[in-house]
């Protein structure tokens, strides 16, 4: 997504912040690697295989492999699990169209000890010339179908402090483009273009389910054309020294094809923020070159929206040929200081009518993926 803003962020807690849901990359704790009799958990071990389909993976040795992309490209085919043991995986990994129906589980059960991490962002230069660009600056990309995670961090730590050179900052944790797409107690950490919930062609209605997860950044850190249910998930603002003034960014930017009835749908989330009161919107649409007939749509239902959110003019233009007005934008029954309605022509509010066919049920049809177990 473009940035408005190219001065860089002199911003170190989001690698050295307190242990915590959503208080950013940490180190995994020694305990959590070196001091596991069982690294797999509850989750069986090479000597005692979940299934023949099931790949172990751990740093120190312990598993089939010490890479999540060595046990990617071992696990050819569909059906296949990846058992993935504490630790920080300091790679970048790609999921291809032909490794349907994968499923990623972090063996801790507690997502901060399960960490994807790489350093790429858009305008980072690649060995063999030119840039990376948003798409490329993936640390995790996802194109198979009935892809499903639990209890795993993914993230970016590029920073831009670290590079004023760079003026693309675009830096994603995971792109994920496959349908039926579910992801349970994850967290996504980036500061720019975080989580890209997208498709792999525009005429491709990619399904995808977000539940009881975590996502943090500053610029469009949920954004793309999938759709997506976020079901009773935290997104957080980070604060921003090198801005003198708000928008310091903003939350969601869709960018929902035209002939998609459903885009993003946010119901019983939580929007929390660092950065002082109302320095962020709630979203703003994406309508890329590629696609000039996007008719970006987000649904905001039952959901808090704390103080860091302009409650004023929630919503803005990233490009003034396209108006948020235009687009397909709606909130219903919000709570916090970030929903009070105080333009109510800047805060589009559903009907009740229109409410019901508003959930998880109409979005993705005859998937369920809140049914699935582990």
């Amino acid at each position: 997504m473009p940035s408005p803003h190219q001065r860089p962020l002199p911003r170190r807690r989001f690698i050295a912040g307190a242990v915590g849901i959503g208080a950013g990359l940490v180190a995994v704790p020694a305990h959590a690697v070196t001091g596991r009799p069982r690294p797999f958990g509850r989750f069986g071990s090479p000597d005692r295989r979940l299934t023949p389909e099931t790949l172990y993976v751990d740093p120190l040795g312990r598993g089939d492999h010490t890479t999540v992309q060595a046990a990617v490209t071992a696990a050819t085919g569909s059906g296949r699990t990846l058992v993935i043991a504490p630790g920080t995986y300091r790679e970048t990994v790609a999921v291809d169209v032909t490794r349907t129906e994968a499923t990623w589980i972090g063996a801790s059960e507690d997502p901060r000890d399960v960490v994807i991490v790489h350093d790429n962002a858009a305008g980072t230069p690649k060995p063999g010339g030119g840039t990376y660009g948003t798409t490329g600056s993936a640390t995790t990309t996802v194109q198979a179908d009935g892809f499903t995670a639990r209890w795993i961090t993914f993230a970016n730590d590029w920073l831009r402090a670290d590079h004023p050179e760079i003026t693309a900052t675009q830096a994603v944790a995971i792109k994920v483009q496959g349908d039926r797409s579910s992801f349970t107690r994850c967290r996504f950490l980036g500061h720019q273009d975080t989580l890209y919930a997208d498709t792999l062609a525009l005429g491709t209605f990619a399904r995808q389910y977000y539940a009881h997860c975590h996502a943090e950044g500053d610029v469009d850190f949920v954004f793309g054309r999938a759709t997506a249910v976020y079901e009773d998930c935290h997104f957080r603002t980070l604060n921003r020294t090198d801005l003198a003034s708000a928008p310091y960014g903003f939350v969601f930017a869709p960018s929902t094809a035209v002939a998609n009835p459903h885009g993003y749908l946010v119901t019983r989330g939580r929007v929390s923020s660092e950065a002082p009161s109302a320095a962020y919107k709630l979203a703003r649409p994406w309508v890329p070159s590629s696609d000039t007939s996007a008719r970006p749509m987000l649904i905001v239902r039952d959901t808090h929206l704390g103080p860091g959110i302009d409650a004023v003019a929630p919503y803005t233009n990233m490009s003034d040929a396209y108006p948020w007005q235009s687009q397909r934008f709606a909130e219903y029954r919000n709570t916090g200081p970030g929903a009070r309605i105080t333009v109510p022509a800047n805060r589009p509010q559903l009907a009740p009518a229109e409410a019901a066919s508003a959930t998880r049920e109409a979005y993705l049809g005859d998937w369920t993926p809140w049914r699935e177990g582990c």
